[in-house]
């Protein structure tokens, strides 16, 4: 199963050189965890989503970039920083990725958050029930782990799950301006981090 063609491949390889340069094992092991869940939640139910034409089995270079270029270059501010904005922004693009490839399996359609009416499954700004409960449970996910391999408290832990979920509800609504040809699912994914990322910074101590 190929999930990152070449020039992704070699993104991929440069980040995870900074994280470990720059953060240190628990940076690198936090993002190999986020690129685990994501295959396999990508996987789940996989010849339903290809049924339905919502399979992407192989990434690029822009979906690597979109996920990784803001962990990576928090991962470099760390000293100053501290890890909470990396963890956050992990947390929220987790959560849109559950949120995705979750959201499409409801038997219900999406609903718009422009208007609220039902819209075909893999729409960009729109929410589901099970796409709901997806983001969280993949932000939360990203918070449980961290506290094992950052020794968050559970207060933490929550605040992190809340911040990937407030990240990927922010991914939703710059959805509604990709579906009008204002942005890329890139630059929603890259939004959505930096929230996370902003939340993380200001808000978890």
């Amino acid at each position: 199963m190929k999930i990152l063609d070449g020039k992704g491949i070699l993104l991929a390889l440069f980040f995870g050189f900074v994280l470990f340069v720059f953060g240190g094992f628990s940076y690198l092991a936090l993002m190999l965890i986020f690129l685990l869940l994501a295959i396999l939640v990508t996987r789940y139910e996989h010849e339903l989503k290809r049924e339905l034409g919502l399979y992407e089995h192989e990434r690029g270079w822009e979906n690597v970039l979109s996920n990784g270029l803001l962990p990576s270059f928090l991962a470099v501010l760390s000293p100053i920083t501290g890890p909470m904005p990396f963890i956050a922004s992990l947390a929220a693009v987790t959560a849109d990725k559950f949120g995705s490839e979750i959201g499409v399996l409801d038997p219900k359609n999406p609903v718009s958050v422009l208007d609220f009416k039902p819209v075909k499954p893999g729409t960009s700004g729109a929410m589901s029930v099970m796409g709901t409960v997806g983001s969280f449970a993949g932000a939360g996910s990203i918070a449980v782990v961290s506290i094992f391999i950052f020794n968050l408290d559970p207060s933490q832990a929550l605040m992190i799950s809340i911040a990937g979920m407030i990240g990927s509800i922010f991914d939703t609504l710059f959805g509604v301006l990709e579906e009008r040809g204002i942005g890329t699912k890139g630059t929603t994914n890259f939004i959505c981090s930096v929230i996370g990322a902003i939340i993380g910074y200001y808000f978890i101590k």
